[in-house]
């Protein structure tokens, strides 16, 4: 066998493999199921955030970003990560060393609230607790 042969061969069964792989990738793959359980929780949803009195996007826009399981949401709301994420957006607006903590509105936290109320109420009192550990008022 020549090298150039032997260079194809090792080709096609590199190329065999990557498409092995991308083929199992696209079967195992899933995307936010938009059925009738996701559509029921965003329309529940939509309720809850008309009671509060804030704006309710579409039920198709919830749908799509929360899908039937609450999506980034309620993976782990009282995690470290997701309590940086929350800290870093109470502040002053500033960036670097100008950036300060602030006491922020009640109403902050109310949307996150009433999705984890709707999608994942089991993980409710653990991020209650976080909110219920920052230092909120009525400014706004």
């Amino acid at each position: 066998m020549t090298a150039a042969s032997e260079r194809r061969v090792t080709y096609v069964v590199l190329g065999l493999i990557f498409l092995l792989l991308v083929g199992v990738g696209v079967a195992i793959y899933h995307t936010n199921k938009e059925n009738d359980e996701a559509r029921r929780k965003a329309a529940e949803l939509s309720a809850e955030l008309a009671s509060a009195g804030v704006r309710v996007p579409t039920t198709s826009q919830i749908v799509s970003v929360l899908g039937d399981d609450g999506g980034a949401v309620c993976h782990d709301p009282g995690n470290a990560l997701a309590k940086g994420i929350l800290y870093g957006q109470l502040t002053n607006g500033a960036t670097g060393p100008g950036q300060r903590p602030v006491i922020a509105d009640n109403k902050v936290v109310h949307g996150q609230l009433l999705i984890i109320k709707v999608y994942c109420p089991e993980k409710l009192a653990e991020f209650q607790q976080v909110v219920d550990g920052l230092k909120l008022a009525d400014v706004a």
